[in-house]
């Protein structure tokens, strides 16, 4: 009998911190003038003439709960009170490697941010399986969006980087809350990532996807939007950005999804850059493509 109350404990307990994804469990205003960019973006202590928009927003760094984890996030918003469509980023790399910060978020999402969007970011679990169950990290910040006064928690996008690129897809394979998203130079294929760049394989696949020599054509396919495009959300629509420069993620697997999207007719958009996987030399064209999108399509 002691045995079934156990077990019964352990369902209600579990079933309730499931219920509790997404959770704010502390928030704290960010000074930005104390974070390490400080010094790129400023000068005699004031912004720089292309850093000025950051005195109309507001940063704020999080912990919210996700599968009984305590995940640490960001926010970005407009400090003008009012209701704001939402758009999700997630990062690239893998494990402590190119970790969301500040300064990701001012590069990457501020000029969308000053346009009129709440930009709200994970930085994953710390066990990290590159595409496994942090997954939830990300489908859990659309229930986040929920405890932020200014959003519009029915209006939500998703802009993801490199790995994630591969977030995006997953997170449109599993969700239908997603109205559109934009994808920069993104991982659709970690079978042609293993032969464009071994080492990911030996030190990134085989460190972080459990079981990975084992089960490695079953693990590579989940995480492989290429296999199941069918699977994506068809109410959602996407913009994919190729650098056709990259040496990080080969070029090539922006044409290889194209082709699948364009087989089930999905809405969507391939624009090429010559440029490398950061998008050097383009960024003013990112920021205004990013913003152009979101306002046509979210």
């Amino acid at each position: 009998m002691n045995k079934i109350y156990l077990v019964l404990f352990s369902l209600l307990f579990l079933n309730f911190g499931f219920a509790q994804n997404g959770k704010i469990l502390s928030k704290r205003l960010i000074d930005i003038s104390e974070k390490p960019i400080w010094n790129r973006i400023s000068d005699n202590n004031k912004l720089l003439p292309d850093f000025e928009h950051l005195n109309t927003l507001n940063f704020y760094s999080i912990t919210y709960q996700s599968d009984n984890q305590k995940v640490k996030g960001i926010i970005v918003e407009p400090k003008k009170e009012g209701k704001y469509p939402v758009v999700i980023y997630n990062r690239g790399g893998n494990r402590n490697f190119s970790k969301l910060t500040v300064a990701t978020m001012i590069h990457l999402t501020s000029k969308l941010s000053e346009r009129g969007y709440i930009i709200i970011g994970s930085n994953y679990r710390t066990k990290d399986e590159f595409g496994g169950s942090e997954i939830n990290d990300v489908l859990s910040l659309t229930e986040t969006i929920k405890e932020i006064k200014k959003a519009d928690a029915d209006c939500i996008g998703m802009f993801g980087w490199s790995r994630g690129g591969m977030m995006t897809y997953l997170a449109l394979q599993k969700s239908k809350k997603i109205r559109t998203a934009i994808i920069g130079n993104g991982v659709a294929d970690l079978f042609s990532e293993a032969t464009f760049r071994p080492e990911m394989e030996t030190r990134v696949f085989a460190e972080c996807i459990p079981n990975y020599w084992k089960n490695k054509e079953l693990e590579l396919k989940k995480r492989s939007a290429i296999y199941w495009v069918d699977q994506l959300n068809k109410n959602s629509s996407l913009l994919i950005l190729c650098g056709t420069k990259d040496k990080r993620v080969n070029p090539e697997q922006a044409d290889k999804i194209a082709s699948k999207l364009s087989e089930i007719n999905y809405d969507f958009e391939l624009r090429k850059f010559e440029t490398d996987h950061y998008f050097t030399g383009k960024r003013n064209e990112l920021n205004e493509l990013v913003i152009n999108w979101f306002s046509q399509n979210l």
